[in-house]
């Protein structure tokens, strides 16, 4: 499966004194398989453009093409667009509502009319995907777990239906570095083992830099850039009038490269940056 974005077109308030324009022309295509970061300054309209991707918002113009469908001509029946694919908002553990963890997780794959043996192994093997025990948790209280574990629960109610297509917004907001970097480690679990396409947006350069196959920065509603992270990214000045800053790894072999060094600047891990210093500094 892929999706296609072509000439989207989003206003808010149209024909209002306080009409604005979140998207305006924007164009880019995901393959099956890929790891998507989605970057951009607050306002640029990455929110908005995630929100088209499911239907939860319509574009003025322009049209999204998910395998063989277009999800913005009349006639879609949205329910079905939407069990291919998986939003998870900002803070998503907010949303838990059940008893207990297990049938937390089972809200969605109960709502797809599935038998109650494949529901069961769904919420299991969602459960597990996130890094959780399911014999542990399954009859715990979503409301007795960390803010971390929260979120897993979260994360694992949308994987329980199985997404082709996996769009996670801001997905390590609010918390404490061990828990970030357990999120992260997830989502590239989850990916690993999917193969799905996941859209992953953040303010997090360096968890884009390391986490993702390609690129899309936005910025004033537009797809300011688009390619592999080595290539974004080492358009330094183009990002820092966009507000934007570069990974840790880059920005330090950068100005070690401006000081003299014979280094190649470009390391998009803070692993791929020690050992490309060490390198030179043997030399």
């Amino acid at each position: 499966m892929s999706i296609e974005v072509k000439g989207l077109t989003h206003i808010y308030s149209e024909g209002l004194p306080h009409e604005s324009v979140a998207l305006e022309d924007v164009n880019f295509k995901a393959e099956d398989g890929q790891l998507v970061g989605i970057i951009g300054h607050t306002g640029s309209g990455k929110s908005t453009l995630v929100q088209h991707l499911n239907g939860l918002l319509k574009p003025k113009t322009g049209s999204i093409i998910i395998g063989d469908t277009d999800i913005t001509a009349d006639g879609v029946i949205m329910r079905d667009i939407r069990r291919k694919i998986g939003l998870v908002f900002q803070y998503p553990e907010y949303q838990l509502f059940e008893e207990t963890v297990a049938k937390d997780v089972a809200f969605g794959p109960n709502n797809l009319g599935l038998s109650q043996e494949e529901t069961d192994e769904r919420v299991k093997e969602a459960i597990e995907l996130v890094g959780l025990d399911y014999d542990k948790v399954k009859n715990v209280s979503p409301f007795d777990l960390s803010g971390g574990q929260k979120r897993r629960v979260a994360i694992a109610g949308v994987i329980a239906m199985k997404p082709e297509i996996l769009i996670l917004d801001e997905p390590t907001a609010g918390l404490n570095p061990r828990a970030h970097a357990d999120i992260l480690n997830m989502v590239k679990n989850i990916h690993e083992t999917e193969r799905n396409i996941i859209f992953l947006v953040s303010h997090n350069m360096n968890d884009i830099a390391r986490m993702s196959d390609k690129v899309i920065v936005m910025d004033c509603g537009k797809v300011a850039m688009e390619g592999p992270p080595a290539e974004v990214f080492l358009r330094e000045n183009e990002l820092r009038n966009m507000g934007l800053a570069l990974p840790d790894s880059m920005e330090i072999t950068m100005r070690l490269k401006r000081a003299g060094m014979d280094i190649n600047s470009v390391c998009l891990t803070m692993d791929e940056a020690a050992d490309e210093i060490a390198k030179v500094l043997k030399k």
